[in-house]
């Protein structure tokens, strides 16, 4: 099989990558990358661990072609941390146990980026629907949605 040339910027860093037509984001982000904080849970793009955001926009990497992300920004939650230093959102998961087994964590924090991208002071609800998209078995969403609304509270502090 012939292999496709693909550039992406994944959380910063330009790659340049041959990659197989049908190689999915998840397997070269894990594999070809080497970054692991994408998890690949379902395999069928329901449960949402693969959650990565490309161009802004939350995907599904089980169910995403690398060569669809072929001159896009591409992050992950590998990305979050900015210079060894916890993200508000890393932080506030931290500090709300917003996570019990960490499977779901990285997709619910993608899915939790997007959502405090476009709206800053999102409303319980609206966070409630946000991740409602991804699958959480251990904590009935309580810690997650409280984490996501400590993030927001973590982010006015700094922009003060």
């Amino acid at each position: 099989m012939a292999l496709i040339p693909i550039n992406v910027t994944v959380n910063g860093t330009r790659f340049e990558r041959a990659v197989e037509p049908r190689r999915l984001l998840a397997d070269f982000l894990r594999e070809d990358l080497d970054l692991k904080a994408t998890h690949i849970g379902c395999e069928h793009g329901v449960c949402g661990a693969c959650t990565v955001l490309v161009a802004g926009e939350a995907v599904r990497s089980c169910l995403t072609f690398a060569v669809q992300a072929d001159g896009c920004e591409v992050r992950t939650a590998d990305g979050l941390a900015q210079a060894g230093k916890l993200s508000p959102l890393q932080q506030a998961f931290w500090e709300k146990h917003g996570l019990q087994c960490g499977y779901c964590t990285s997709g619910m924090m993608m899915v939790a980026s997007e959502l405090l991208e476009r709206n800053a002071r999102p409303t319980k609800a609206e966070i409630e629907e946000a991740v409602s998209s991804n699958l959480c078995r251990c904590t009935g969403y309580y810690n997650i949605v409280e984490s996501v609304q400590r993030a927001v509270e973590l982010m006015q502090e700094g922009a003060k």
